[in-house]
């Protein structure tokens, strides 16, 4: 297994709040794989930022009568806080609009030209006759060319997640005006996809193991052929295109987000003391990278970002994995920022604690499938499986423990055939569990593992330790040293899910050396106008590459605090 883990996550546009579609489509599922390949002792490296250049940005900007800048600035600073609040750890959370990020892309841009992958060309491209203004693809709507879908945008249908060209759509209308955009000529600089269909066959030939809709979206792109596509557009805001002549235009947002996955290694590299360590992720042989987003992001990372690595600098690793995640549906219809049809995560982590949500959400991970998110089903499933089958277990287990044995880990008898079985079973579960969370299955990581915790609370009933205390102490208390036991060993099982809990459990048992660093708001000067990125602070056995995956070592006599519940029961009438 490789050592470096670069863990990079979908860009979301600084242009609203956080929502559970996002949650469950990239950001949740990265944290989980992240902290699991800590837990393993791999060197991870979670990175990713806000997108400031995107016209979403920009269009919301022209609806405050705010500049870009204000709406990136606001936003940037609510998905800090909604990703601390979560727990979603990253490495580094920055944004597009560093000077940074603007160098890396305008190296990536000059080195491209150089080699002859750029070209201009002259196209038609809508034009907004009553606001006097080039309309960026996302400043059309219409009706997707290929599906009907009524409410397309100008470079990609939500509804089947095709792209195509603005000058495509049906029944084409401005979005800045309402009125029906002309056509005009206007030149721009065209990335020559084409050029590596060669070489994106040969590497997407041994990739089986990519989810099944990524192999499919990905070789369909390919048989419908690679064009030429415009990576630049006539508006102010974006990354400056470093050519004479061309100062009214920007590059464009598809190819310049993209890049972020490589600057923000570089900046996280200069943070960290070692300006050339991102060469760890990026050079290194034996490193691995794995892309989370959303189906509607395949084509931008399984096809255009291969093709932009490959040619900017050869010895760039490509994604190994691109665990897209299907939609996250309310009532049916995929959550969406710019539609306010959303279940919007500070509100939600107002009223609900981080674990019961990120239990709930991992348990309907759109993995494969659409999936839907039931309030109703978010209540029960919190009060009869985390509450009821986890957190009741640890509370009664060592509530149980804490007064009668001194608040010490009780010495057990020999074992019999029922404690060994239940101890073999958990052991067993760790490869198997490991094995779900690595090829990135993490409903089934979570599944197979509160399986084992239902395993244990059969176990209690079957020895009923309450009720054999009073005749023999010593034998109840080798049940509840073997339950104790499984506890710790579930505890590394779901931390990667529950990290809050899960820390609560390794601090109750008096474990030193926490499960998981922290994170913090760093300030950071800057020109970009934007000073706060989110940095993960690891823990020393992280740092020391300690692979703490393992079944529990807990040893007879150990002490521990007294417990506290866990989880909070749930009104099912409640919802922010």
């Amino acid at each position: 297994m490789a050592t470096e883990i670069g863990v990079f996550v979908a860009w979301p546009y600084a242009n609203g709040d956080l929502h559970l579609g996002h949650i469950a489509g990239a950001y949740l599922p990265a944290d989980i794989f992240a902290r699991y390949h800590r837990l393993r002792g791999n060197s991870v490296l979670m990175g990713s930022g806000s997108d400031a250049h995107g016209t979403p940005i920009t269009l919301k900007a022209k609806d405050e009568n705010a500049a870009p800048i204000d709406i990136v600035r606001r936003y940037h600073r609510r998905f800090l806080e909604s990703f601390q609040a979560l727990g979603i750890t990253f490495d580094l959370f920055s944004h597009t609009h560093t000077p940074n990020h603007i160098a890396t892309t305008q190296d990536f841009f000059r080195t491209l030209r150089g080699k002859g992958d750029l070209t201009i060309a002259t196209q038609k491209q809508f034009y907004d006759e009553a606001a006097h203004m080039f309309l960026p693809d996302r400043y059309v709507g219409g009706t997707c060319p290929l599906c009907s879908y009524q409410r397309a945008r100008g470079d990609q249908c939500e509804n089947c997640g095709k792209t195509f060209g603005a000058t495509e759509l049906i029944n084409p209308i401005s979005l800045i005006s309402n009125t029906v955009p002309a056509l005009k000529d206007t030149d721009h600089y065209f990335f020559e996809l084409g050029n590596y269909s060669a070489k994106l066959l040969q590497y997407i030939a041994d990739k089986d193991y990519w989810r099944t809709h990524v192999q499919n979206f990905t070789r369909s792109m390919i048989d419908e052929g690679l064009r030429g596509r415009p990576i630049t557009r006539d508006i102010d805001w974006g990354v400056p295109v470093p050519e004479p002549g061309w100062e009214s235009k920007v590059i464009y947002v598809w190819f310049d987000a993209v890049i972020g996955y490589f600057s923000v290694s570089k900046e996280w590299a200069v943070h960290s003391g070692d300006a050339e360590a991102w060469k760890r992720w990026w050079k290194n042989p034996r490193a691995r990278s794995y892309y989370f987003i959303g189906k509607d992001n395949i084509p931008f990372h399984s096809v255009i970002w291969p093709i932009e690595l490959m040619a900017y600098d050869a010895e760039l690793n490509l994604p190994y994995d691109v665990p897209a995640n299907q939609f996250l549906n309310i009532s049916g219809e995929k959550l969406s920022t710019s539609r306010g049809l959303a279940v919007w995560l500070l509100d939600m982590l107002k009223e609900y604690d981080a674990d019961a949500v990120r239990y709930y959400v991992t348990s309907i991970l759109p993995e494969t499938k659409d999936s839907n998110f039931y309030w109703d089903e978010f209540v029960t499933r919190n009060n009869g499986e985390l509450v009821a089958a986890w957190g009741n277990l640890v509370n009664r287990v060592f509530g149980f423990a804490y007064p009668r044995y001194g608040a010490k880990v009780p010495e057990p008898q020999e074992l019999d055939g029922r404690d060994r079985d239940l101890l073999s079973k958990i052991e067993a579960a760790f490869p198997v569990v490991a094995q779900a969370y690595e090829t990135v299955r993490l409903r089934d990581a979570l599944r197979d593992s509160m399986a084992l915790a239902r395993e244990v609370n059969r176990y209690l009933d079957e020895k009923a330790p309450w009720t054999v205390f009073k005749r023999d102490p010593a034998q109840a208390g080798t049940a509840i040293f073997v339950a104790m036991r499984a506890i710790d060993s579930l505890k590394i099982l779901l931390a990667p899910v529950l990290p809050h809990t899960c820390e609560k459990i390794n601090q109750m048992l008096g474990t030193e050396e926490p499960l998981f660093g922290t994170q913090c708001i760093i300030e950071r000067p800057e020109n970009g106008e934007v000073s706060e990125v989110l940095i993960y602070q690891p823990a020393v056995s992280e740092k020391a590459g300690i692979d703490r995956f393992k079944p529990s070592e807990l040893a007879p006599g150990k002490p521990f605090a007294k417990p506290a519940p866990l989880f909070k029961v749930l009104e099912l009438e409640a919802k922010p």
